[in-house]
């Protein structure tokens, strides 16, 4: 059993929930100061994690099941535990129906209007994984789901939308799409020959690495726009000149004619970014809070 779950949680890469949970976290911290006057409680931030852990996992072991066909061919994926038959899509069925299942439990424990808005979220989280079938704007649908996070995570401590709110979900929805593009660039030849979308296979590298630049730049001026919205201080300054740097060095690690380091542009910036980001906004709300 204990095997078994190992090998679940590799295959859907738990470890990357570090891309969106720091960021939902975030959005909580920042709607509950800014609109409420103080921090939210230690039970919201348990129900915000417990309902991000279900919807990525819910997420990723649908990803593995619809594209089992597609991991199998692909000699990037093809050691992936369903196509190498390490685990079974019928126990891993069982993992997605527990994980929409905590995902609709810790939800309803927050606003009422997190419920409300839940099923927009459960589409966002099933419908990705089929749309490289017909759309080569995936990339985007991926950044909407990810996007999702910080709103949720604000929607969930306060019950309502602001433009801060809006402004930080297109951050993250400009922030994801970007690093997308630069990791799906390594199936580019893969998805010609399988007739799969893609931007980089549409368009090709270069234009794709091209465009997630520019998708990076928004996403500094939106991580900024934040700070005059929120009225943060000179510690989520600093961690901007962390983040802005490592987009920067994200993007220097790769290249149409070199992909080799694409991994640590991919993974290790990108989860070190949201990090920073968060712990130098929580530094900030929690300084000015006890100021």
């Amino acid at each position: 059993m204990f095997t078994k779950l190992k090998i679940f949680l590799e295959m859907i890469k738990f470890e990357h929930s570090v891309f969106a949970l720091p960021f939902a976290f975030m959005g909580a911290i920042l709607a509950s100061v800014v609109l409420n006057g103080h921090l939210p409680s230690w039970m919201q931030i348990v129900w915000i994690t417990l309902a991000m852990v279900g919807a990525r996992t819910a997420a990723m072991s649908l990803n593995r099941v619809i594209d089992k066909t597609i991991d199998k061919k692909n000699p990037r994926t093809e050691k992936r535990a369903i196509p190498a038959g390490l685990i079974s899509i019928k126990q891993v069925s069982f993992y997605i129906i527990l994980s929409f299942g905590l995902l609709f439990w810790a939800t309803s424990n927050l606003s009422s209007l997190s419920m409300k808005l839940l099923p927009i979220a459960v589409f966002f989280l099933v419908i990705y994984s089929y749309t490289k079938r017909f759309t080569w704007a995936c990339h985007l649908v991926l950044g909407i789901t990810l996007g999702l996070a910080p709103l949720g995570g604000w929607i969930a401590v306060t019950g309502q939308f602001t433009w801060a709110s809006i402004i930080f979900f297109l951050t993250v929805v400009f922030w994801s799409t970007g690093f997308d593009l630069i990791y799906a660039c390594q199936d580019t030849e893969f998805d010609r020959e399988e007739g799969l979308y893609s931007f980089p296979g549409r368009f090709g590298i270069k234009a794709a690495l091209m465009t997630a630049r520019v998708l990076h730049v928004l996403t500094a001026v939106g991580l900024v726009t934040l700070f005059f919205l929120t009225h943060l201080s000179w510690f989520y300054l600093i961690g901007l000149v962390i983040a802005y740097f490592l987009l920067y060095k994200e993007h220097r690690l790769v290249s149409p004619n070199d992909l080799s380091k694409l991994n640590a542009a991919f993974f290790t910036m990108n989860g070190v970014l949201s990090l920073v980001v968060f712990a130098f906004t929580l530094i900030d709300v929690v300084v000015s809070h006890h100021s």
